[in-house]
């Protein structure tokens, strides 16, 4: 059986880089890390780490084994948290990942609404994109995760998806330009994260033309400064737009499908009362 000091050596290995970072994290002696990671080698039958120039760096079965401990070790961790709830030795904690917009317009009075409710909670809140949000949840690293998709969810790979609601996107222009989206395939376009950018092609595309795309940026806030300065124009969703709207721009909603907001949660129900309380509140507010 894989011991799990071992496997936290390993991991912290792998986010440090060095077998020195890694042991001034972990507040270990460095011959100790050394120590670890030879037996964890012994244990294993693989070689996981080879010295590259003052560092080393995980070969592929480390880095196969480093992803495993994370989710193992977040899941224990998660775990232990959850057991105390439930026993009653220690309050309780939640933690929750959401995207920016999320967090600019209704994530704050969920968790106000959860506040209120549950006061001995300790509640904590991760800026994160969908990809990564989904990859701490699984790694145990946050309790929920409030995502994004522009196609219907489909749960998989342990997650369980709540839909929350669907918002429209918009054609956002300068104040005074009342071109459609067709008007206007000549202009310089402001694109976002992949999955946003994608989307925005697409519509261009369905409409006859590709755009040209000029700036990139996840901060809807630059991405209205850039229109409002006449430097191009974008398409944004409605979250976007409630979370943050710029004075010298137009907005106007776009027809056929947006955005799907969904809660993420992992692994079989029951779930604990925390992360169930907070999905509660994100769907009320």
């Amino acid at each position: 059986m894989l011991d799990l000091t071992r496997l936290r050596v390993l991991l912290a290995v792998a986010r440090h880089g060095s077998v020195t970072a890694a042991a001034e994290a972990l507040h270990y002696a460095q011959p100790s890390v050394s120590h670890h990671l030879a037996r964890l080698e012994a244990e294993t039958g693989a070689r996981l780490v080879q010295r590259v120039g003052r560092g080393v760096r995980l070969t592929p079965a480390g880095r196969l084994l480093a992803e495993r401990a994370e989710e193992i070790l977040g899941r224990l961790d998660a775990a232990e948290a959850e057991l105390a709830e439930h026993s009653g030795l220690a309050a309780g904690r939640v933690r929750l990942a959401a995207f920016p917009s999320a967090l600019g317009s209704f994530v704050p009075p969920a968790a106000a609404r959860f506040a209120a409710a549950h006061p001995a909670v300790a509640l904590s809140l991760v800026e994160a994109e969908p990809p990564e949000a989904l990859r701490l949840l699984k790694a145990g690293e946050v309790d929920v995760a409030v995502v994004f998709d522009y196609a219907p969810p489909a749960p998989g790979d342990g997650f369980r998806l709540t839909p929350l609601f669907d918002e429209p996107l918009h054609l956002v222009t300068g104040a005074a330009d009342t071109r459609d989206l067709a008007g206007l395939a000549g202009e310089r376009w402001i694109g976002g994260c992949d999955r946003c950018r994608s989307s925005l092609v697409q519509r261009c595309e369905a409409a006859g033309f590709a755009p040209q795309i000029a700036f990139t940026t996840d901060d809807y806030v630059a991405v209205q400064a850039l229109v409002a300065a006449g430097l191009g124009v974008t398409i944004l969703p409605d979250l976007a737009l409630r979370a943050h709207r710029a004075a010298g721009v137009r907005a106007v909603p776009l027809p056929g499908p947006g955005r799907h907001v969904s809660a993420a949660l992992y692994g079989a129900p029951p779930d604990p009362p925390g992360p169930a309380a907070l999905l509660e509140a994100l769907l009320a507010a």
